[in-house]
């Protein structure tokens, strides 16, 4: 499939800079034999007692931090992924490239020490007992390159889940950020069941693909954890004909990824699992999940549950209606064709 078949054009304005209000007031569209527009604290309308919500309960990390090298020079970190209680794995903006061994210092006065560049990524270390702690102080929630501004102290609490719990993603599972405590007690009350993943999202989620052929995309890894108790929550919804409802395309790469041997199982690895048209869903019914960057891996997903044409049907009618896109936009929920 060719690259330019994802494609779409996006008026600038309909590209969310802000959350909604409340989490619950973004809008939903309803994929079901016809479009239907509505709002997102409706959403107890369209799913049944029995069915299961599969959560991302990653945590967003503050992951961009402002620095200078010794020549004074400024550097800018993005922080891809934790490595372990001092290093992390890292994009460096600076005007020179630091070079190995030398020293980086942050805006609070604590260093790290370039130890290796791969990739294009660096290897840091810190000089810190708290590398979280660290990065509570002095770090930036990042917020993506299509939002263009500042974070905000504001952001701190929306640019994340109200389930957030695991530290480690450097973007939110977006599809997740509609969902409030009151919204979550009302599906419980319904007889909606829920259970997590975790999925630390990188920053390779906003990479757009390149390849003219997409099957000949690399996906960027990213780790994921999913729990035997999760997995028998799933199969007995299944047994009893309850619908699993993935709650965002991580929660569907998750899912995905640990069913690929034909069964589900427990894991705790690294996936780098690219669904695109032609794939054969093992566990995910149904899909909530927001509007997705144009040639984006993402899309193709989409494209790959509900059908490429019917995807860009869905696009058009979302742009005709002013609906807003990505991280702090609206809604989809959808239904596996």
């Amino acid at each position: 499939m060719l690259l330019s078949q994802f494609d779409f054009d996006l008026p600038k304005q309909l590209i969310a800079q802000n959350p909604p209000e409340n989490r619950t007031d973004s809008r939903l569209l309803v994929a079901q034999e016809t479009i239907l527009d509505t709002h997102f604290h409706q959403i107890s309308n369209f799913v049944k007692s029995g069915d299961l919500l599969i959560m991302n309960n990653t945590r967003v990390i503050p992951a961009r931090l402002f620095a200078h090298k010794a020549s004074g020079g400024k550097v800018e970190i993005m922080i891809e992924r934790l490595l372990n209680d001092k290093q992390v794995l890292a994009m460096v903006k600076a005007s020179r490239a630091p070079k190995i061994d030398s020293f980086i210092t942050l805006e609070n006065g604590d260093k790290a020490q370039v130890i290796d560049k791969k990739n294009g990524f660096y290897t840091l270390e810190f000089n810190t007992d708290s590398l979280l702690g660290l990065l509570d102080q002095v770090g930036h929630i990042p917020l993506p390159p299509y939002i263009e501004r500042t974070d905000e102290e504001a952001d701190l609490e929306r640019y994340q889940t109200v389930f957030a719990k695991k530290d480690g993603a450097v973007a939110a599972p977006t599809a997740g950020l509609h969902f409030d405590d009151e919204l979550l007690k009302k599906l419980k009350n319904k007889g909606v069941n829920s259970a997590f993943v975790t999925l630390h999202v990188g920053a390779g989620t906003f990479q757009p693909v390149k390849s003219d052929n997409i099957i000949d995309h690399q996906m960027h890894s990213e780790y994921y954890e999913i729990s035997q108790d999760t997995i028998d929550l799933i199969n007995q919804t299944k047994a009893n004909n309850g619908r699993i409802i993935a709650v965002g395309t991580t929660a569907v790469r998750s899912l995905e990824s640990a069913a690929k041997s034909g069964k589900l199982k427990a894991a705790k690895e690294e996936t780098d699992i690219f669904i695109y048209p032609g794939y054969q869903f093992k566990v995910v019914d149904m899909m909530i999940t927001n509007f997705h960057l144009p040639k984006s891996s993402l899309l193709m997903l989409v494209s790959a549950f509900i059908g490429r044409e019917r995807m860009m049907e869905i696009y058009q009618h979302a742009i005709e209606e002013k609906y807003r896109f990505f991280s702090y936009g609206d809604a989809m929920l959808l239904e596996r064709s």
